[in-house]
């Protein structure tokens, strides 16, 4: 059979599927001609050579499919970039306005008037804010960095490696009061992606974007700056749990109460701020103007909320507070029950005396 003959029958098969390329089928005889006796040995060359030519035509497109594939991923992979993403927990409180007003060349606009965070971006050269605001982050080997602080305490840090995080965090120090003895640290990251399918796909402390830019910063480094001070507040409420736990247990084998009325009140104003802190201070239920504006931050808002458990752990935590309350009421119910006794038995002591005077008098009237 000559090569034109075998183009015939191949040039149908390259406009099949990959699938029905896998398993062809030999073309029917021409109906024109006659049909004339082959000898088996000839029929046999004559069919394996036509398959031959095709499968090495299948065998060609099926490596083209793959090599082509294989460089789909490889250049996928090189657009992708890391950004790895760190939070801090390190003081009560930081006086955004100063921050602000002492590092103005560094900070972002807000894009609210009700913020309760400061974006900062620090670069190696010098680039347009409003340019790096509608394109996004650049790229890691342009040196931006980024930081969001939070009035109640939190700093998110994007793009900037763990041994030069210490030096962002000082910053930050200058402006903090109330700071922790032991700081609380937790790592993400951001995958961005340009030629991803969807919007965002979450993963294993990471999460995956088409573009991260400034808004999605300040969603990200929200979340997290929540996330990480929860963390500390629940701490706070476990040793207040604890240490009522002790003292029911301590009630329990000796019948008796020693606590001070002063370490009460004190415990008190520790849950009550604790929980003013939660609520008011993180702002664990305001509503997002960038998520309200825009449903794929809405999305990833959504997300990174179910993906840290914050209603979750806010339920356990005020679940903890209650535990923490009724402690509270039964034990102040005690000491003004101790308060109310010693006063009963001052007032049998003041009218013992009165009736001794009298019986005196009465005695010697004189």
């Amino acid at each position: 059979m000559g090569r034109r003959s075998a183009w015939s029958h191949v040039k149908p098969l390259l406009l099949m599927s990959p699938k029905t390329l896998l398993y062809p089928t030999p073309p029917p005889p021409p109906q024109s001609l006659p049909p004339t006796k082959t000898p088996p040995f000839l029929r046999f060359l004559s069919t394996n050579s036509a398959l031959s030519e095709v499968y090495e035509t299948t065998s060609f497109i099926a490596r083209h499919q793959q090599q082509s594939y294989r460089n789909g991923l490889e250049e996928e992979e090189e657009v992708a970039r890391y950004i790895p993403v760190k939070a801090y927990f390190l003081s009560t409180s930081i006086d955004l306005k100063s921050m602000q007003a002492e590092n103005s060349i560094n900070v972002i606009p807000a894009t609210s008037r009700s913020s309760n965070y400061v974006a900062l971006h620090y670069s190696d050269y010098p680039l347009d804010i409003t340019e790096n605001q509608d394109n996004g982050l650049k790229d890691a080997k342009d040196g931006s960095r980024y930081m969001v602080v939070f009035q109640y305490g939190s700093a998110v840090l994007f793009n900037i490696a763990d041994h030069e995080a210490e030096e962002y965090l000082n910053v930050v120090r200058k402006y903090a009061s109330g700071l922790l003895p032991e700081m609380r640290k937790d790592d993400y990251a951001v995958v961005e992606k340009p030629l991803l399918v969807t919007w965002m796909q979450g993963g294993a402390d990471y999460i995956v974007l088409k573009n991260l830019d400034m808004d999605g910063i300040r969603m990200i480094g929200s979340v997290l700056g929540q996330s990480i001070a929860l963390d500390h507040y629940i701490r706070q409420v476990d040793d207040m749990v604890e240490e009522f736990t002790d003292i029911n247990r301590g009630m329990e084998k000796t019948g008796t109460f020693t606590m001070q009325r002063k370490k009460l009140f004190q415990l008190v104003g520790k849950a009550n701020s604790n929980l003013a802190d939660v609520i008011i201070k993180l702002g664990l239920f305001d509503r997002s103007e960038i998520a309200w504006k825009n449903a794929n931050y809405a999305q990833i808002l959504e997300y990174l909320r179910e993906e840290y458990e914050l209603t979750q752990r806010f339920g356990s935590l005020d679940f903890k507070l209650k535990f923490v309350e009724h402690n509270i009421h039964f034990l102040q119910e005690v000491l003004q029950n101790r308060r109310s006794d010693l006063l009963e038995w001052g007032i049998i002591l003041l009218l013992a005396i009165e009736n001794i005077i009298s019986m005196y008098e009465i005695i010697n009237p004189s």
